[in-house]
């Protein structure tokens, strides 16, 4: 097979390693791709939203599966226009593709289908959602309606911050992305992170993650897009798993192929596990990052059939047969460390050099992913982003997992980055 990936972060990369490892294919084409992703084969110098021009480049390419990372192409409609000129894509449509472009579209579908999920209201005038957050204690949950990067959600702890947040959000904070603001009730529990592999009908469930959005230990700091994740996530037991498919990700897929607009590709559900049961903090439209780099690397079987069935059907009733080639029975412990750049969620400095990402690799149970990296005029390789580097291990543990992931870490000579030293705390609490 000849595959077609979208994208050039620590999760593209992931999916790239990972899918060049399936006995199904024989290339692993990127674009615009990374210095890692072009150890693993040829990339391309398109960007993800440059619709015509990745059309034009699947017309070279003739790909088998086309398979679109990040959410920015999906929202662009990049699946609609590749699926109309006959190719088989994995990721849904920009109508499907809604459930994270618009949070607000999210809320009134979970409404619809009966989906458990925070009290909301929707708004476009600061008058409005001020009373609104009256009806309501804090702390207050505020949310851009669009695509944000990863931080249009504000948690305000006071009914003044609140105020201030709903005046800067729809003055253009986020910019189109806030036009629109949802405020929600603040729900008290855990999170986890679920992704299903889905054709519109069929399911498959992967492992249960927890990633660890602020910036600093114990939880403190701005939120980011993630400086950490854990797999199996232990929060999400068999009984809230159970729960999950039969009160969320069964009545939205079934809702959304009722309504004409079936999903196709990986659902992501962003769970909290509340006194009460599972209840959906918002859904997104592909894989998480940094919680498919631990997935990637956990998984011992080939996830490429699976995601082809996602992109052409077949999975209903044939569910047993790609969880057994996944081989979920034999996931591994598995955790994974990001590097960001000094100043990171903020302003960052570009081209700082990393050394030794090689001797990190080299140790067991331990993978790099890359993610906002380049090379410079001289061939070393430099920081070129936030998020820059997933240092990602597996072990017969997850203390062991942990462990060898911060050993990769410390094997990095990076004076320009940093990372948490706490990521799994949670499970690793537990015992």
């Amino acid at each position: 097979m000849n595959i077609l990936l979208i994208g050039s972060g620590g999760r593209e990369h992931a999916l790239a390693w990972k899918m060049a490892h399936s006995p199904l294919v024989d290339v692993v084409h990127s674009t615009p791709g990374n210095p890692g992703m072009d150890e693993v084969g040829p990339c391309f110098d398109v960007g993800v939203t440059d619709v015509d021009n990745l059309e034009k480049l699947a017309l070279q390419l003739e790909p088998d599966l086309i398979v679109i990372g990040p959410e920015a192409p999906l929202a662009a409609g990049l699946s609609d226009v590749l699926r109309a000129r006959g190719y088989d894509v994995f990721g849904p449509s920009r109508e499907a593709a809604q459930l994270e472009s618009s949070k607000a579209f999210s809320k009134a579908r979970m409404v619809a289908y009966g989906v458990p999920t925070a009290a909301y209201g929707e708004f476009t005038e600061p008058g409005l959602a001020k009373a609104f957050l009256r009806t309501m204690e804090a702390p207050y949950v505020l949310k851009a309606d669009g695509l944000a990067a990863g931080k249009g959600v504000v948690i305000a702890q006071t009914l003044d911050e609140a105020d201030a947040e709903v005046d800067e959000m729809l003055s253009g904070k986020f910019g189109d992305a806030s036009a629109v603001l949802v405020i929600e009730e603040f729900m008290h529990g855990e999170e986890a992170s679920i992704f299903v592999i889905t054709d519109g009908e069929g399911a498959v469930y992967l492992p249960a993650a927890q990633d660890h959005k602020r910036v600093g230990d114990g939880d403190t700091g701005p939120n980011t897009g993630g400086m950490g994740a854990y797999a199996p996530a232990p929060v999400v037991t068999d009984g809230i798993m159970a729960r999950v498919k039969r009160e969320i990700a069964e009545p939205m897929l079934k809702g959304m192929a009722r309504d004409g607009m079936p999903y196709q590709g990986v659902l992501f559900i962003g769970v909290m596990v509340t006194d009460e049961g599972p209840k959906v903090v918002e859904f997104n439209a592909r894989f998480g990052d940094p919680e498919c780099q631990v997935l990637m690397k956990g998984l011992k079987g080939d996830i490429v059939p699976a995601l082809l069935a996602a992109a052409t059907g077949g999975l209903a009733g044939n569910e047993a047969a790609f969880e057994a080639l996944l081989e979920l029975e034999l996931f591994e412990p598995t955790a994974t460390v990001v590097m960001a750049a000094k100043g990171y969620p903020g302003t960052v400095e570009k081209g700082s050099v990393i050394k030794h990402v090689g001797k990190a690799n080299d140790l067991p149970g331990v993978k790099v992913f890359h993610a906002g990296t380049d090379m410079n005029e001289i061939g070393l390789l430099t920081a070129n982003g936030g998020r820059v580097l997933s240092v990602t291990a597996s072990g017969k543990t997850l203390r062991e997992a942990v462990d060898r992931a911060y050993a990769g870490v410390d094997a990095i000579d990076w004076p320009g980055g940093f990372c948490r030293r706490d990521i799994g705390w949670r499970a690793l609490e537990r015992g």
